[in-house]
């Protein structure tokens, strides 16, 4: 194709909120799978027969696949079209699904759930790109990124519900089929909404920026999922991420001369855009001593069924939704990035040190205000990073914006993941050495040491998160005087910041 198609106009009235249903759908087909599954693996373990070590691949094979792909399927979004794209994804999405809960043996379901990371990795991108330019009346697109950002911060709480659900009453196997039916639903409702066009027409692509960029992405990821297995020490987990340092340096030089580039740097060098991003992986990283520890938490020390585990989450949810609501369309035009994200950041924190008080005869009442904490504090930094992310960004690279959005997630929870892992096994290791001989009381009290450190570690990763981006961020005034400026020399409506 050798002329671009024309941009795709965004769909008329109620429609517009037809499609964020849709969006939004799909979104978090792929945010839940990240947690839906490891609810299922003991029971996939003992139906399939592998071992504990080979446990962590179901999980790994996902997240290498999604996180270092991202990047190119952001650009495939803006050459070949936002709402192609998207289906294409849905279709993949579900095909590696079916295949994963159909499988027979423990390399047909880490063959399938890599095939998932592949179209998520597709679908994600497209996805959030059709919702930047969907929605350009500020007011709108507001309540818009209210309802995305709270799906993006929740998606992983929900998976363990549903996971918990679909493994105690019908079948692990139905933790993969699940994505098949909301797969349809949206694919018939992406069909019959999203506009045509809308893409650059240009086929080249940058082979060396997708070889540096996606493999420098793999050996980020790998080398954080290896750290806790086989420990920080391990040369394959230093080289994995002293390699990734080479590759995404090489991948930084070669998009400042490439004619076509995967990611063109002017999305990333923006204070606002670039704050945005680094909240949004701070997030992601920190959460994780809710979502990982809290889980271990309410299952062993508390004695809870997975659904149970699933249900106790809830009310964060429900939190979150309602503060990204109001955050969104309220207090994020009022007082600005930069006191909304720091101020959530800080919540983040304060629950994290309230949960290092949970002790082994707590009961979930004292669980309950540290997640009502952090649905308010994820309510606050997600729909607001999500939104300043993609925001003045042009069309034709809504896809590379989106993409490194969901990069900095991914990237955020492998981080996390494993940085959080390390501390509380190093934790636990430490304790029980210390108070031999290690009978059944001591092990659990090490366990919940174990905890607290994490919820410490996560913590602090908020407040780091908190400090960076106050000193990020634009001020209120910067942000008015930049925008009235742009209104004189005549800038469309949609690149304003938000004021």
């Amino acid at each position: 194709m050798s002329s671009a198609t024309p941009p795709a106009l965004s769909p008329p009235g109620s429609r517009r909120w037809l499609v964020l249903a849709t969006v939004a759908l799909a979104q978090l087909m792929v945010v839940l799978d990240s947690t839906i599954v490891n609810i299922a693996l003991p029971s996939a373990q003992a139906d399939l027969g592998f071992t504990n070590n080979d446990r962590q691949w179901v999980v790994t094979a996902y997240a290498l696949a999604f996180g270092s792909l991202l990047l190119l399927g952001g650009r495939l979004s803006d050459m070949f079209g936002r709402r192609r794209m998207f289906l294409v994804g849905l279709v993949g999405f579900a095909f590696a699904s079916a295949l994963g809960g159909a499988a027979q043996s423990f390399e047909m379901l880490v063959g399938a759930r890599a095939l998932q990371g592949v179209f998520g990795a597709v679908l994600a991108p497209a996805a959030l790109a059709v919702l930047t330019t969907t929605f350009t009346d500020p007011k709108e697109r507001g309540r818009a990124f209210g309802v995305f950002g709270a799906i993006a911060g929740m998606g992983g709480a929900i998976g363990l519900l549903l996971g918990g659900y679909l493994t105690e009453h019908l079948d692990w196997r139905w933790n993969l089929y699940v994505n098949v039916l909301i797969a349809i639903i949206a694919f018939v409702a992406g069909m019959a909404l999203l506009p045509r066009g809308g893409h650059t027409g240009r086929q080249s692509l940058d082979v060396p920026g997708v070889l540096l960029g996606s493999l420098g992405l793999f050996f980020l990821v790998f080398g954080f999922s290896q750290a806790e297995p086989e420990g920080w020490d391990s040369p394959i987990t230093w080289g994995s991420l002293a390699l990734s340092i080479v590759l995404l340096v090489g991948f930084v030089l070669r998009q400042r001369t490439s004619a076509n580039p995967l990611l063109p740097l002017s999305i990333v060098v923006d204070r606002d855009r670039g704050a945005s991003l680094l909240a949004i992986l701070v997030a992601g990283s920190g959460m994780f001593g809710v979502f990982l520890f809290l889980t271990y938490y309410l299952q062993a020390t508390l004695a809870f069924t997975p659904m149970q585990t699933g249900l106790a989450f809830l009310p964060m949810i429900v939190t979150l939704i309602i503060t990204a609501q109001i955050m969104t369309n309220i207090a994020l035009p009022r007082v600005g990035p930069r006191v909304l994200v720091p101020s959530g950041m800080v919540l983040g924190a304060l629950a994290m040190v309230y949960l290092t008080t949970l002790q082994l005869d707590s009961t979930y009442v004292h669980v309950l205000p540290g997640l009502i904490v952090l649905g308010i504090a994820m309510g606050s930094i997600m729909p607001a990073s999500f939104q300043l992310a993609t925001l003045g960004i042009s069309r034709n690279q809504a896809g590379a914006a989106s993409a490194m959005v969901s990069t900095s997630q991914q990237v955020g929870g492998a981080i996390g993941t494993a940085l959080l892992n390390t501390l509380a096994a190093t934790a636990a290791t430490t304790f029980v050495a210390g108070h031999l001989p290690a009978t059944e009381a001591v092990l659990a009290d090490a366990a919940l040491h174990s905890y607290a450190t994490a919820y410490t570690a996560s913590a602090v990763i908020f407040l780091a998160g908190g400090v960076a981006t106050v000193a990020l961020f634009r001020s209120k005034a910067d942000r008015a005087a930049r925008a009235a400026a742009a209104a004189l020399e005549g800038a469309p409506v949609e690149t304003l910041p938000v004021h």
